[in-house]
């Protein structure tokens, strides 16, 4: 059985009816304030504490008590809206469903929603474009498959947006395409990032990095691959560190990257699965005869001596882009090479 992803909270009889209802049909784990709670719940004696132990482990928290009491339990562990869970507040009458937090990465405003039509409650939604009508910068980004960097520029480009203004976007590949044309019209394409005034707000769809301000936000495609290859037993902290610094020294971002690729030999090595691991990254590996049939800037007799071609990480690096071109030509530590190219 599938354990749930939300976790509901009661702290009356009549939440606990209500309660039960919710968790049959979301599904969610039902908690109960010990003294009232049955079998079919979860039984607490300190809300607080609890809260302490469950916040982080559940992507979604439904409270059904005042909004007060839901906040003063979670407000201790609250981070940022990058990573916060959902957190959706509903009286025990049933009357309000109250999106409180992470509304829109998190998905509060959809549960409130959700749990409005389970429950003939009125959601509440306070978000400022929500209440606009017009489109949220995390969402349309979320549904592009972009990333999120320098998440603090969300504000002023969703303040923009909740005011009718036009935002203005930088995308050289093309990529921010919202399939909502009613989203569409709140944006402008520009040519260039100098084409815009430094206080006015920007959305930069780009794999290089850049000034963060409060009016640059940079949404991330994952469009760059790095190939990687090492001595047998070389650390995964030195792959990551090469990684690191050589998108550092480029110019690249590194939540662009889609992930690491290498040689079929390299498939068990722990340093490099670490490294994949640690950076959040598919691995991807290659026999040599598909190695052997990409043409690289600098090969390597060396390599070829060892692994039988004379290129890993160039060759490797653009296989996995889908034949894109270097960006990062073959860089060196003591015990690992990577070169990045982006996708065509």
């Amino acid at each position: 059985m599938t354990t749930p992803s939300i976790a509901l909270y009661a702290v009356t009889a009549k939440g606990l009816d209500l309660g039960r209802s919710l968790a049959r049909s979301l599904p969610a784990r039902l908690h109960g304030l010990a003294r009232l709670a049955g079998p079919d719940a979860t039984p607490f004696t300190s809300l607080s504490g609890l809260v302490a132990e469950t916040f982080a482990r559940y992507r979604a928290h439904i409270f059904i008590s005042a909004c007060g009491i839901a906040v003063r339990a979670i407000a201790p562990h609250l981070r940022d809206k990058a990573t916060d869970p959902a957190v959706v507040c509903l009286d025990d009458a049933g009357h309000f469903a109250v999106s409180l937090l992470a509304g829109h990465l998190g998905g509060a405003n959809d549960l409130a929603r959700q749990v409005a039509g389970l429950t003939g409650a009125v959601a509440v939604v306070t978000t400022a474009t929500d209440a606009a009508e017009a489109p949220a910068i995390e969402l349309l980004a979320r549904d592009l498959g972009l990333g999120v960097d320098n998440p603090v520029a969300t504000r002023r480009v969703n303040a923009a947006l909740a005011a009718g203004e036009s935002v203005a976007v930088f995308d050289p590949l093309g990529l921010f395409t919202p399939g909502d044309g009613q989203a569409a019209r709140h944006f402008t394409w520009v040519a260039g990032p100098d084409q815009v005034p430094p206080d006015a707000p920007l959305v930069l769809v780009d794999w290089r990095t850049g000034p963060q301000t409060p009016t640059r936000l940079f949404l991330r495609p994952r469009v760059l691959a790095a190939g990687v290859g090492c001595r047998r037993g070389a650390p995964a902290g030195d792959i990551v560190a090469l990684v690191t610094r050589v998108c550092a020294e480029r110019g690249l971002a590194l939540a662009s990257l889609s992930a690491l690729a290498s040689i079929e030999a390299k498939r068990d090595e722990a340093g490099l699965l670490e490294a994949a691991r640690t950076l959040g990254l598919d691995l991807i590996f290659y026999r040599p005869d598909q190695l052997a049939g990409v043409s690289v800037p600098h090969p390597s007799a060396m390599v070829a001596k060892h692994m039988g071609v004379e290129s890993v990480c160039e060759a490797a690096a653009i296989l996995a882009s889908g034949g894109g071109r270097l960006v990062a030509p073959k860089t060196r530590s003591t015990v690992s090479t990577t070169a990045i190219a982006l996708a065509r």
